[in-house]
């Protein structure tokens, strides 16, 4: 017996799950010590990178073989989302004032999803320039990689809906 689901669907609850434990355990300081925002800044372009980079993968995965499943598109969308949320988490600890009403994980990660939703309810925002500039490549990343990441995951989707009602049952 295996404790890893055999269904992608299965695999992508898991994925998306263990994505969101690791966000919210990962350790977030508030040291300004040079060397510690520099270490910050490479690994936020790192990590920009490489989600841009798994999000196209997956894009490019799905544009190739359309039996591909969907799941590790889904995944890579939510990584994309739960890295932009850590990354407003960092500026608004890091520089207390950039943020307005940015003080929890939770509170980021509502402000990730209200920017992707393009919703911007206003009580959580970019106060600062420097998190303006993370909200401008946030919103940025949501247009372009997000969009086509959903514009695709939508059109597999209604094309794997009208195989199967096209399909005559057995």
């Amino acid at each position: 017996m295996s404790l890893l689901p055999r269904n992608p669907i299965g695999q992508a609850l898991l994925n998306s799950t263990l994505l969101v434990a690791v966000y919210f355990v990962v350790p977030v300081g508030s040291d300004h010590e040079t060397w510690q925002l520099v270490w910050r800044g490479l690994a936020t372009a790192a990590g920009l990178g490489l989600a841009i980079y798994l999000i196209v993968r997956q894009i490019n995965r799905q544009l190739d073989d359309e039996t591909t499943p969907l799941t590790g598109l889904l995944t890579a969308l939510v990584a994309g989302v739960l890295f932009f949320s850590l990354a407003d988490y960092l500026i608004a600890v890091g520089f207390p004032g950039e943020f307005v009403d940015l003080q929890t994980r939770v509170d980021a990660l509502y402000f990730a999803l209200s920017t992707l939703a393009t919703v911007g309810f206003g009580d959580v925002h970019a106060q600062g320039q420097l998190a303006r500039g993370l909200v401008i490549v946030q919103m940025l990343f949501n247009t372009v990689i997000i969009a086509t990441g959903l514009s695709v995951l939508s059109r597999q989707i209604a094309a794997r809906v009208r195989e199967r009602r096209s399909t005559p049952k057995s």
